[in-house]
């Protein structure tokens, strides 16, 4: 199980970011993939919302690339040591990471793509924590194995493929 605690910066006008933080998560868990994220004991994922200025600063320093990014996944355990975790973690729980959203990037790119924030939210939050938990997307095969999870959580949601190219 997967616990959120969440962090904002930037408001979101009427969101709810723990709540769709959580939703996120859960949905993972309710996909056809869902064992991915059951964990032997609960983990902690840190979700930052916050400025493209920050996002970019983190960018920099840690993927030396000097340009804000929608999302940054920051894992704390080494994907090839997840399932060696148990209830013996301080109170129970193993911080899996930190996600961190970049507001402006964000709201651009749902804008641009029609859909809301609180859908490309979503579905950057799932992506997030599919890096935590060791997916990657540099080679195709990796690409396409972790597109699939993120598009069945996101249906498991009622959302859409947020990979089908939109015509206008």
């Amino acid at each position: 199980m997967i616990h959120v605690e969440t962090a904002i910066e930037r408001p979101w006008q009427g969101g709810d970011w723990d709540a769709l933080a959580d939703r996120a998560h859960r949905a993972i868990e309710a996909s056809a993939h869902g064992e991915i994220a059951i964990l032997a004991t609960t983990a902690e994922v840190s979700v930052r919302y916050t400025s493209d200025q920050e996002v970019q600063t983190l960018n920099r320093s840690y993927r030396q690339k000097d340009k804000p990014t929608n999302v940054l996944s920051f894992p704390m355990i080494q994907p090839d040591l997840l399932d060696t975790l148990d209830l013996g973690e301080e109170n129970g729980e193993a911080l899996l990471g930190d996600i961190v959203l970049a507001h402006g990037v964000c709201a651009a790119e749902a804008e641009e793509r029609g859909i809301s924030l609180e859908q490309h939210a979503t579905h950057l939050i799932v992506h997030g924590t599919l890096h935590l938990l060791g997916y990657d997307h540099l080679e195709d095969r990796e690409a396409e194995a972790m597109e699939a999870i993120e598009i069945d959580a996101l249906a498991a949601l009622g959302l859409a493929d947020p990979y089908l190219i939109r015509e206008d």
